[in-house]
């Protein structure tokens, strides 16, 4: 069997369930009686299969059975069935035992012998709070439908949101143009040769997007200067992942994002920054972003130096890997055909792929 929602018709079917005939018998002209469709099985082997065939409101079940007793139908019912009501039926001297029923989702319980009034008032009551538990299921699901749509635009806006923080960072450094979209598609690269499933990579997707985001807080003089930092400018420049996650954290409900951010200059060996976080527990995305962070700087022309080409770039990752870098993520990034690609270029491509996949 399987649990399938059914809506509320007038004429509700419901199984009577019961090894003695004549009790069969006074239920089901009692459930026809109100305007319901019975139907009667003698053993719970044949309730289930009776319950196979079509889907039922209620089901009204005797305890004392040969075989499946009503206990053991009541347990497949509430799990195969689960919006189907059970009422048990018991003799006095099983009373305790129906009351526990209800523990294990019986709605409830009658009594023989019994007054057929009482037992009609009861079914009707069984009957009124199902059509109530699945109206309230049908309008949970109608908010939880409105509510994915409505976090469907507000992801979308914020995505260009992304797009524009990213536009403004970059055009703060002509240096630096386009080095969030390129690391993000190497990023994304890496972590498709890793593996990762598509929540990881759709959130290392908007981390490299974001990961320098930070550095509008950075003073144009240090981002911009052309020889070496002072310990001071080098030390204003080390908060940027900081000032990234004071940025990010009141509008990205993704804290997992942020904190791939944040980490994104911690070193393999303990000694990057901010937190000085050492192998494995630094996140595996910032360790992507850090590799695809660094071949991208190094590829790229800075005001201090020219760019490298990108075998001499994986040259310097292979030597500092197990130090700076993860061996896992290097050994990866070797794995692509870098080589064959122009580092500038890959962004541009990327980054097309990554507006319309969003």
């Amino acid at each position: 069997m399987t649990a399938t929602v059914a809506t509320f018709t007038e004429h509700e079917p419901v199984l009577v369930v019961d090894d003695e005939a004549g009790i069969r018998d006074v239920l089901s002209r009692a459930v026809e009686t109100m305007g319901h469709e019975p139907e009667t099985s003698g053993t719970g082997d044949e309730a289930l299969a009776a319950m196979r065939r079509r889907i039922f409101s209620l089901v009204l079940s005797d305890i004392r059975m040969p075989g499946m007793d009503g206990v053991g139908l009541l347990r497949r019912i509430v799990t195969e069935c689960p919006h189907t009501a059970v009422i048990m039926v018991t003799a006095v001297s099983d009373l305790e035992t129906a009351v526990s029923t209800m523990r294990l989702g019986a709605c409830d319980y009658i009594v023989k012998p019994f007054d057929l009034d009482d037992v009609m008032r009861r079914i009707e009551q069984a009957l009124a709070h199902r059509r109530q538990l699945l109206d309230m299921e049908l309008y949970q699901a109608q908010l939880e439908r409105e509510v994915a749509e409505r976090t469907a635009d507000a992801r979308n806006v914020f995505l260009g949101a992304v797009q524009s923080l990213a536009a403004a960072l970059d055009a703060r450094d002509g240096y630096t143009h386009g080095h969030s979209r390129r690391v993000t598609a190497l990023a994304v690269a890496l972590a498709r040769e890793l593996a990762l499933d598509d929540e990881q990579v759709e959130r290392l997707r908007l981390a490299g997007m974001l990961h320098d985001i930070g550095k509008i807080g950075i003073r144009e003089s240090v981002l911009n200067k052309s020889d070496a930092l002072t310990d001071e400018e080098y030390a204003h420049i080390k908060t940027h992942p900081v000032i990234a996650q004071s940025i990010l954290e009141p509008i990205l409900r993704e804290r997992d994002t942020v904190r791939l951010i944040r980490s994104h200059h911690e070193r393999y060996d303990g000694n990057g920054y901010p937190d000085g976080l050492t192998g494995e527990a630094i996140p595996l995305g910032a360790r992507i972003l850090a590799v695809a962070d660094a071949f991208d700087a190094m590829t790229s022309k800075r005001p201090y130096r020219d760019p490298m080409g990108p075998q001499e770039a994986l040259a310097v990752l292979r030597h500092g890997r197990g130090r700076q870098w993860d061996p896992a993520v290097v050994e990866a990034l070797e794995g692509l055909p870098l080589a064959t690609l122009a580092p500038h270029s890959l962004g541009e491509v990327a980054w097309s792929s990554w507006e319309s996949d969003a």
